[in-house]
């Protein structure tokens, strides 16, 4: 079975750093057997589908390949496109105004001990919610 996912590259094209080029992007995802291969502007964002078998060691393969290929050492984050989904409707501050809203996303859920030891105070009249391995923020004071 093939799923519809999102992959999220760090750093890429970011301050004219780490600059790569959306076409060789999408290169390095259909040679590791993804297809329907989309990328987002020049983001490092890219939309794929997959088989269950290749994503569990998507995220591994496409950070050796771009390393290898392009001499980038760049994290990735995958999501299925269901998860972002409910990312989206699962969020804590959903009457808020959206352009306040930011979710950051993890590789991997933090401990319970490194989301005690967030402050919440650091940014007067910001929040934050931690839910497994997203970080949703309400900045109204803006990014």
């Amino acid at each position: 079975m093939r799923l519809r996912h999102v992959a999220l590259l760090r750093g890429l094209n970011v301050g004219g750093k780490n600059r790569l080029a959306m076409a060789d992007l999408v290169g390095v995802f259909e040679r590791a057997g993804c297809s329907e291969v989309r990328t987002y502007i020049q983001s490092g964002n890219v939309v794929f589908t997959v088989s269950a078998a290749l994503v569990r060691t998507l995220a591994y393969t496409i950070t050796d390949a771009v390393a290898h290929e392009f001499g980038l050492r760049v994290p990735v984050v995958l999501r299925t496109a269901e998860a972002l989904a409910l990312v989206v409707a699962d969020s804590p501050f959903a009457t808020a105004d959206p352009a306040a809203l930011h979710v950051m996303f993890l590789a991997t859920a933090p401990s319970a001990s490194a989301v005690a030891g967030l402050d919440p105070k650091q940014s007067p009249g910001d929040r934050f919610v931690v839910r497994g391995c997203e970080v949703y923020l309400h900045c109204r004071n803006g990014m």
